[in-house]
């Protein structure tokens, strides 16, 4: 494999997924002490991430199952995802912070591809032309290197999430920065995408 395309893969991905982190990190604390955190969040985020390049694929050898004016609307899945989780916060809000724990849960995988997809709507946009000129060589290297950058991404999601100061302030803080992340990115993605005329 060309090096050169590989440090251009490399570089790719960790600007158009630099969020990520932190969104993972809150899936992460959403299910601390749960055993299946680590796999729903995995599995979830490989999920999401497939998808948005199987997408940007096709794209790129000129089938669009996506129109682009359908992009922005991607921006209601973690909108609706966080009001959900934002609504269970509100819920337990007077609870003791053991109730409060007993009521945590892991993460599904499909709520971590949803946002995933969501939240890498647009790097399709941006993955699209490249892949494009790479040729189906070059488009191979770049998936292979994404893949691979993906298992590094949730492994530097899950040391923030448990690096005791972070993980101390996640699991106080948490139950109320993963919804107002999410709504956050839903409103992003509808805003900057014209979504509904915004």
């Amino acid at each position: 494999m060309n090096a050169g395309i590989i440090g251009q893969a490399a570089g790719l991905f960790a600007v158009t997924n630099i969020d990520d982190i932190l969104v993972l990190a809150l899936f992460f604390a959403q299910g601390a002490g749960q055993r299946a955190t680590l796999r729903n969040v995995a599995v979830g985020q490989y999920l999401g991430f497939a998808a948005i390049l199987a997408v940007a694929v096709a794209a790129a050898f000129g089938a669009t199952f996506l129109p682009e004016d359908a992009i922005p609307y991607l921006g209601l899945l973690p909108l609706a995802l966080g009001i959900k989780a934002a609504v269970q916060a509100w819920k337990h809000r007077g609870d003791p912070d053991e109730e409060k724990e007993a009521a945590q849960r892991a993460p599904r995988p499909l709520e971590v591809a949803a946002v995933t997809f969501a939240n890498g709507g647009d790097n399709i946009g941006v993955y699209v032309p490249v892949f494009a000129t790479a040729g189906l060589g070059g488009m191979s290297v770049y998936v292979i290197v994404f893949l691979i950058l993906l298992a590094v991404w949730i492994a530097a999601g899950r040391f923030f999430a448990t690096r005791p100061v972070i993980a101390k302030a996640l699991s106080r803080w948490g139950h109320v920065l993963l919804p107002v992340v999410l709504i956050g990115i839903g409103l992003l993605i509808l805003i900057e995408g014209g979504a509904f005329g915004l």
